[in-house]
């Protein structure tokens, strides 16, 4: 086990325990594939004691100054910040990415955590003109109450941030089922607003089996919120759950976005940036640009550079100086993209660079460009989530957004044209929650983050995010 490596621990009442039964799982370095540390497996029991916690911590910040709830927010954030090269380090060993990305994602989520420990003190309700001159008609905005939050291993700190800076600055307390492949990361941070000071239950941390753990909290009368982010087959099992119990819920599901590079567009600036983007994290981003639909004049131009660019990057260790592409986060990605390259190869693809695994230690799988394939193909239909990219000409624009629209998926898209026109577009037609034309993923705290259709519905920022964390309560009084 590495000596940097802690054993993580449940957090509950703010205090850090082990599991009542004293069980743990192992956690495995994705670049060695070796145990690093173990992490806490929560039981029944456990999550009882969480879940009381939770309701007991509700009831304390729902009734907490907005302006103090920011104060501690801010606080956290600080120390977050603070800790970053700290908390990168832990990540990077977890989950494999680059120790820059790392770094870049803890100190995004501060900047996070500090929006909406200001948004919360705009959150506003409104009077409204009565038809009977004695009577005040208000409408309130309260906390839905306690959240159950179901987050991902690929940005273990950011899909956290989110749900929980949403959560804390309308007044709700937030229990947090986070990766058990990826434990530590989550654990400083939400140690962060330990250190902040606060109140005990209002944030909770377990790790356990997800199945039963799911399966317990979403139906559980306490929880009154439930968000998810992951894939879109485990994303309609918990709606579903959750609907069954009348909980309001936010759904952050599987992508499979397009690029549509048209005739007029900027070749190295696409190339630049879609990518360099198609590459961060190992591919492993719901964002993560996948299908390249390129004007049949470029494409020839296009694929050489793109090429070129994957043949470029620094394969090794996160931790490592120089790396650019870490390895997948668990051995299940390494046999997906595996997959993906047979099925290709047996429809007769052009593999132009990458297609396969490299070294026998760790999650390593070459930086991968495909042509030469039609819309059948499973890089084409299956979320890859790894470094594989698809190469796709098209003739007409028309056909290039048919082709993005075509999928049950819309989480987001991108788009290189240097016209208005094909803007105007691009914009009315592409089927996605988010579009992004001549420019990489910006998805700051101050925009909407989110899907429709397969890809989920709700919104992980802007103000918009914080609606999902409040009920609308109309009072009218009249005078005695």
């Amino acid at each position: 086990m590495s000596d940097s490596y802690p054993h993580v621990q449940l957090l509950i009442a703010n205090e850090w325990v082990d599991a009542a039964s004293g069980k743990t799982i192992d956690v495995r370095n994705p670049a060695t594939g070796q145990v690093i540390g173990t992490v806490a497996h929560a039981g029944i029991a456990d999550l009882d004691r969480a879940l009381a916690a939770a309701q007991a911590g509700f009831e304390v910040w729902r009734f907490t100054s907005v302006y103090e709830r920011a104060a501690v927010m801010r606080r956290a954030a600080a120390l977050l910040r603070e800790r970053a090269d700290g908390i990168a380090r832990l990540l990077t060993q977890e989950n494999g990415k680059p120790l820059a990305e790392a770094k870049v994602e803890v100190n995004a989520g501060a900047d996070i955590i500090e929006w909406f420990a200001d948004e919360g003190r705009r959150v506003y309700g409104r009077t409204i003109p009565g038809r009977n001159l004695a009577a005040q008609q208000m409408v309130i905005k309260e906390p839905v109450g306690p959240v159950a939050a179901f987050t991902p291993w690929n940005f273990p700190v950011n899909q956290i941030v989110r749900k929980i800076g949403a959560a804390l600055a309308t007044g709700c307390s937030f229990l947090c089922k986070a990766p058990e492949e990826t434990p530590a990361a989550p654990a400083a941070l939400l140690r962060c607003f330990v250190d902040a000071g606060i109140p005990p239950g209002v944030v909770g941390l377990v790790f356990g089996n997800p199945a039963e753990i799911s399966n317990y909290l979403i139906p559980h009368p306490v929880i009154r919120k439930v968000t998810f982010t992951g894939s879109t087959a485990v994303g309609k099992q918990l709606a579903a759950l959750a609907g069954q119990h009348m909980k309001r819920v936010t759904m952050e599901l599987g992508g499979h976005a397009p690029v549509i590079v048209a005739e007029d567009a900027d070749v190295t600036l696409a190339v630049k940036t879609a990518g360099a983007a198609k590459f961060r994290n190992a591919g492993q981003v719901c964002i993560s640009p996948t299908r390249f639909l390129v004007h049949s004049s470029l494409v020839n131009e296009f694929t050489a550079a793109f090429a070129k660019q994957a043949q470029g990057l620094k394969l090794g260790d996160g931790l490592a100086e120089g790396t650019q592409l870490g390895p997948l986060a668990n051995p299940r990605r390494v046999t997906a993209m595996e997959q993906i390259v047979a099925d290709a190869r047996q429809r007769g693809g052009q593999i132009l660079t990458g297609g396969e695994r490299v070294g026998t230690a760790g999650n390593f799988f070459a930086p991968t460009i495909i042509g030469g394939l039609d819309t059948k193909a499973d890089l084409f239909n299956l979320e890859p989530f790894g470094p594989v990219a698809g190469v796709l000409p098209f003739d007409r624009l028309e056909d290039a957004i048919a082709e993005a629209n075509r999928l049950p998926y819309g989480l987001a898209a991108y788009a290189f044209t240097r016209s208005f026109k094909n803007v105007q577009l691009l914009s009315q037609r592409v089927e996605s929650g988010m579009l992004w034309i001549n420019q990489a993923a910006t998805p700051s705290a101050e925009l909407p983050f989110g899907g429709i259709k397969d890809s989920g519905y709700g919104t992980e920022g802007g103000p918009e995010a914080l609606e999902a964390y409040l009920n609308t309560k109309a009072v009218s009084v009249t005078g005695v």
